[in-house]
């Protein structure tokens, strides 16, 4: 695939493009007639707009983002490593960071919604780490700018974690070997939740996969890719419209669309999860009538209250997905076959449901008109945005053991 670059001249077209649209723009919204000079002018701007949209591109390419305020190093990597399986991290030392981002799970859950603490459910689906580091925003919605933010949002959420930092910073003090590798690695002379938060972060950032049969493609390896694959990467491209929103190296935007994804039936069916998507709802700000009337998730709505971003949701990479099933916000498909048909219909699911807010769909969603040959291309195709399955032994937690001696703790009571 070739690397996108601009000419001078393209730029200028694109330039006088995007002025002339402009002025169309001004136009239609004094409802002054279009003249047809103008509208000569609109595929051009599409043309630039096309050129300009950034292609597939190799993940190796760019560097994982490493944030000043917390450079890697192998100490701080396995501190967080053991820290990201251990469940004493949490509200009852039950739930760890791997407990609804399982190696076996595609370091996310394989349900449609993710694993609550115990006594509630979650209401959302659990997103793989894998590549997580390239994120600008994480979360279904944006919600944590950095990885370092999204541990403690999970950790401590009511229907996730449910941790508190103080009880959470005891029992890491109570463990010598905890004590001993955040001295190591932080200068700590206790262990700080701050500093927990920025090891986990420094673990998360090693889980990337950059070595796709896309990625060897993409780097100049022809044969990596099969005919038909090859096929489904110029529907990809062209007639199922994919590239629009799955681009970039690492296949997203990383902007927010309503895309048609239906409610959760689970919300219909289990009492508990409702219970959960009302206390969402008023944690999360709604008002009385909103609580008391949604049937489908807000999504990026809570960011900023605007009710054009209702049942809008960033779009996730298609890296890895041949491991992180179920799929959407709220798990609503459990193949990709599913996703594909999906699309395919325009948005709409197999049982003739769409998204509780029609008002916000995407106009880029609409029939694809694919064929049964052309869904199995474009699956193929999307197959080959994961590697091998990352496997990783889980650690071996340190132990617990008294802060004080016996003899210390009778010489303190004199």
């Amino acid at each position: 695939m070739k690397k996108f670059k601009l000419s001078g001249s393209t730029l200028l077209t694109a330039a006088v493009a995007t002025a002339m649209v402009g002025c169309v723009a001004n136009a239609k919204e004094q409802s002054a007639p279009v003249t047809a000079a103008a509208a000569v002018v609109t595929p051009i701007a599409m043309a630039a707009k096309a050129e300009m949209d950034p292609p597939l591109a190799p993940l190796g390419s760019i560097p994982v983002p490493i944030p000043a305020d917390n450079k890697q190093t192998p100490e701080k990597v396995e501190l967080g490593k053991m820290l990201f399986f251990d469940p004493r991290l949490g509200g009852d030392a039950s739930i760890s960071c791997a407990s609804c981002h399982e190696p076996e799970s595609g370091w996310g859950w394989a349900d449609a919604i993710s694993r609550g603490y115990p006594g509630t459910v979650h209401w959302r689906n659990s997103q793989t780490v894998v590549n997580s580091a390239y994120y600008k925003k994480l979360f279904w919605a944006g919600s944590a700018k950095s990885l370092e933010a999204q541990a403690p949002s999970a950790a401590k959420g009511g229907v996730a974690g449910n941790g508190e930092n103080d009880i959470m910073e005891a029992r890491l003090a109570l463990i010598p070997e905890y004590r001993k590798r955040f001295n190591e690695v932080f200068g700590d002379q206790y262990p700080t939740i701050g500093n927990a938060w920025k090891a986990i972060a420094s673990f998360e950032r090693t889980l990337v996969q950059t070595d796709t049969p896309l990625d060897k493609y993409l780097e100049g390896d022809k044969s990596a890719l099969s005919e038909e694959q090859l096929r489904g990467m110029k529907l990809f491209n062209g007639k199922a419209g994919c590239i629009q929103c799955h681009n970039g190296p690492l296949a997203s935007d990383e902007k927010y669309y309503n895309i048609g994804v239906p409610p959760a039936e689970r919300w219909e069916e289990d009492g508990l999860a409702q219970i959960t998507f009302r206390f969402e709802l008023y944690a999360k700000g709604s008002n009385e009538e909103m609580y008391r009337t949604t049937k489908a998730d807000p999504g990026l709505y809570f960011r900023g209250k605007n009710k054009w971003s209702k049942g809008k949701f960033r779009t996730p990479s298609l890296r890895y997905t041949a491991y992180t099933a179920p799929y959407m916000h709220n798990g609503a498909f459990y193949t990709m076959e599913e996703v594909v048909d999906f699309y395919n219909a325009g948005g709409v699911a197999e049982d003739g449901r769409t998204t509780g807010f029609p008002k916000t769909k995407s106009k880029l969603i609409k029939p694809l008109g694919l064929s049964d040959q052309e869904k199995e291309d474009l699956l193929a195709f999307i197959g080959a945005f994961s590697g091998d399955e990352i496997e990783m032994e889980k650690p071996e937690l340190p132990e617990y053991a008294p802060l004080f001696t016996e003899a210390e703790l009778k010489e303190a009571k004199k």
